[in-house]
């Protein structure tokens, strides 16, 4: 579904981001990960390597513009062309409002949302010179309905939706498609770490009667990025088994 592309994901290294560049070389991409720091993203290539995927990896600041114009650069003097940017690098937050400092607000918005609009403003460029291109954002279903602590991390997935819907009437002109997958719960390291008394109340609020696998995540990406959606932008997918809360 998408040879000869290049796709550029971020927080490629773990969970749904890593399970999206599997999927994406399976379905014949050219595919580059960044990640947080090196041994994050070296370890990330070398078990792909081992399952037969070749890639390769950059670990820029995603909060320090010109780490990212260097990097974007170097990817278009390799490759030639960027086609997909999935911008999946995120953190969470789950304190109480009393407790949680604007220290702890502004990290959380200049990782989940500075850093998209970042990575968003280097490639548009390179884009609008190759006559197109797709950019997908990862959302969350608490952009939606809210979570009862954490403030900061729902927030920060409105902005994402924000974007989304703003950049997709923007770039459109330029046949630049922009979407959002808002995943539901979905067994990533941090919900795999739960006990199973927290995981299976998690369960009974999803109507399909089972948390989300890092692969239904990535199918979502898969189809936006592929020619099946090229008359689909500025949506938020919601991919979360019919939860609604």
């Amino acid at each position: 579904m998408l040879k000869g592309k290049v796709a550029l994901v971020t927080g490629g290294t773990r969970g749904i981001g890593l399970e999206t560049v599997r999927v994406f070389k399976e379905n014949h991409a050219e595919v580059i990960l960044l990640g947080s720091r090196e041994e994050t993203v070296m370890k990330a290539i070398d078990e792909l390597k081992k399952e037969g995927h070749e890639v390769s990896g950059y670990y820029p600041d995603l909060n320090n513009y010109e780490e990212i114009e260097k990097t974007i650069k170097d990817i278009i003097d390799k490759y030639g062309r960027i086609d997909i940017l999935i911008n999946n690098a995120g953190i969470s937050a789950n304190k109480k409002i009393e407790d949680t400092t604007s220290e702890d607000f502004s990290k959380i918005i200049d990782i989940n949302v500075k850093a998209i609009f970042n990575m968003i403003k280097a490639v548009v460029p390179y884009m609008k010179e190759n006559n197109g291109g797709v950019i997908l954002n990862t959302s969350s279903m608490v952009s939606i309905y809210g979570q009862p602590s954490g403030v900061g991390y729902p927030t920060s997935k409105f902005a994402v939706n924000g974007i989304t819907k703003s950049l997709s009437r923007e770039l459109a002109p330029f046949n630049i498609r922009v979407n959002a997958v808002a995943p539901g719960v979905t067994r990533t390291d941090m919900i795999a770490s739960l006990p199973e008394e927290q995981i299976a109340p998690l369960i009974k609020t999803i109507p399909l009667g089972r948390i989300g696998e890092p692969r239904d995540i990535a199918n979502a990406f898969l189809f936006l990025a592929s020619d099946l959606a090229s008359y689909v932008t500025g949506e938020i997918l919601s991919v979360d088994g019919a939860a609604r809360s």
